[in-house]
């Protein structure tokens, strides 16, 4: 395939395969959850476990040219923009709402409000840092409700309006789940693999 955006036309879409050929991985290989959780917190904290994971999948056995495609003009949206994407959402919510840290975002500026998305460029240097960012950021949110008492637990946005960790939980699950939706597209795009 061409690096020019795909026509749409059969010959220019990769290729698929069968069953479970194109798939990410063997349904008895998949790193997540089967659900059956019996609490709330454990229902949400899992939910959005497997939605994180869902967004590694979809990014797995690629390079840096292939994270970085972009979609079709003049969309910026790419794999890694939308993992650079995540980790400023992740900061967003559990540093500076829930933690109440005064933390600078990891991309956005003033002068670039869609760094996140902009600076998605093809250089494995960038991927890296990307993935670190994202992994640095989970692990705080993943800390932060493992010590919270209880999911009441409050956070204040820059609006001064609260929100409760059960909220925010479930704000993260619907976040994840509508840019996962995009990353399939993408991935199909580049290499035809599908689903999960």
């Amino acid at each position: 395939m061409s690096d020019s955006p795909a026509t749409g036309k059969p010959e220019d879409l990769p290729a698929q395969g069968f069953a479970w050929s194109n798939m990410f991985v063997h349904p008895d290989a998949d790193p997540r959850s089967e659900g059956g959780f019996d609490d709330e917190r454990t229902v949400l904290v899992q939910y959005l476990r497997d939605q994180r994971l869902t967004l590694e999948l979809k990014c797995a056995d690629l390079d840096a040219e292939q994270l970085a495609r972009r979609a079709v003009p003049p969309s910026t949206l790419s794999l890694l923009g939308l993992v650079r994407h995540m980790a400023e959402v992740e900061r967003g919510w559990f540093r500076r709402v829930m933690a109440g840290e005064d933390v600078p975002p990891v991309y956005r500026t003033e002068n670039d409000r869609d760094a996140d998305f902009n600076g998605a460029i093809a250089e494995p240097d960038v991927v890296e840092e990307a993935w670190r960012d994202w992994r640095a950021e989970v692990e705080f949110a993943e800390r932060l409700v493992e010590r919270s008492p209880d999911l009441s637990v409050l956070g204040r946005m820059r609006d001064g309006e609260t929100i409760s960790l059960r909220e925010l939980l479930v704000h993260m699950i619907e976040e994840y789940a509508r840019h996962n939706g995009h990353a399939d597209l993408l991935r199909e795009l580049i290499d035809g693999r599908i689903g999960q």
